[in-house]
């Protein structure tokens, strides 16, 4: 629903809320495999209200590129959310990963806590009941575990050298000849390389911290290779630019260490993914029909609350799926 759904099951959603797959339709005694109207709403609603807040109710009146209205793109992110959030409760339930006392003693507290903050009107308006949002909660604090437990005995150990950030200033130019130019003039003592950077370099960024993947090989090998305060020959980058690199910061430490765990999250990302996507090939489950043709968002609409998932990350973090 928004960028504390971390990256670890960026997985299908758009917006932090799109999805990809389908719920089926409940079987035979599979009647509780889907979310109910009441359950929907406290999603729906808590977006709705979330951009009313941010974009004012113009924002109903907005039509998007394909034709089609705000309201019914912004209802198929909720529901392409809500498909991923079942899926991986199935898949949690299929692998036999449950809440502990402790965890339910939690999510309960924070059911207490976002019930009491409703307004009469919220809770008529969704048509929920305080175990609607218990149930809420706990699917998708089950959603965020998942993740961690079918990935916990996975290798995925990031090491310093690939996750290693250094800061540099660049000059980009497209032309050889005037790459030599500009290098003579930095090379000279005295010269100032941020002044003829900002004059010169025909790139957006000229002040960067860089890490591996960032450039072409051949020009990321030489920045890689410098000590702080060198300046690097012209380098051909062989992508249709020359570079040519001051050396700030040889090791960022701590811009080494986000890069580390975003390199951690993406390769948590892959793992899950791969169990994630073979399971809902074999597992997949549906809403009932008609239940969103009866959704519909207004700037007259009663329920103002839009704290369901912040309240959750202030409870445990940026660790939502």
């Amino acid at each position: 629903m928004r960028k504390w759904i971390t990256a670890v099951v960026c997985l299908c959603l758009v917006l932090c809320l799109g999805g990809c797959g389908s719920i089926l339709s409940p079987k035979d005694g599979e009647e509780d495999s889907v979310y109910t109207r009441a359950q929907v709403m406290i999603v729906a609603m808590t977006e709705r209200n979330r951009y009313q807040q941010a974009y004012t109710d113009r924002i109903w009146s907005v039509t998007m590129e394909n034709g089609e209205s705000f309201e019914t793109y912004l209802l198929e992110q909720v529901k392409g959310f809500l498909i991923n959030l079942k899926t991986m409760n199935l898949l949690a339930a299929d692998q036999g990963i449950s809440l502990t006392s402790a965890e339910k003693d939690r999510l309960r507290s924070l059911t207490e806590r976002y019930y009491s903050g409703l307004t009469d009107k919220d809770i008529s308006s969704m048509g929920i009941t305080k175990d609607d949002v218990q149930l809420m909660y706990q699917e998708y604090y089950i959603a965020n575990k998942v993740v961690g437990e079918l990935t916990k005995n996975v290798d995925l150990e990031v090491s310093d050298s690939e996750a290693k950030v250094i800061s540099v200033r660049m000059i980009q130019i497209s032309s050889p000849e005037a790459a030599e130019a500009v290098y003579r003039r930095v090379s000279q003592e005295g010269s100032d390389f941020l002044s003829v950077a900002k004059e010169t370099s025909e790139g957006e960024e000229i002040e960067l911290e860089l890490g591996r993947g960032q450039l072409p090989k051949a020009a990321e090998d030489v920045a890689f290779a410098m000590a702080p305060g060198e300046i690097s020959p012209v380098t051909p980058g062989g992508d249709g630019w020359f570079y040519i690199f001051q050396c700030v910061s040889d090791y960022d430490m701590e811009a080494t260490q986000q890069r580390k765990d975003q390199i951690y999250e993406e390769r948590k990302n892959q793992v899950f993914h791969q169990i994630y996507s073979q399971f809902q090939t074999e597992k997949q489950v549906e809403f009932p029909e008609g239940i969103w043709d009866s959704i519909h968002f207004s700037a007259d609409d009663e329920s103002t609350t839009g704290n369901f998932f912040a309240l959750y990350q202030e409870e445990f973090g940026n660790s939502g799926y």
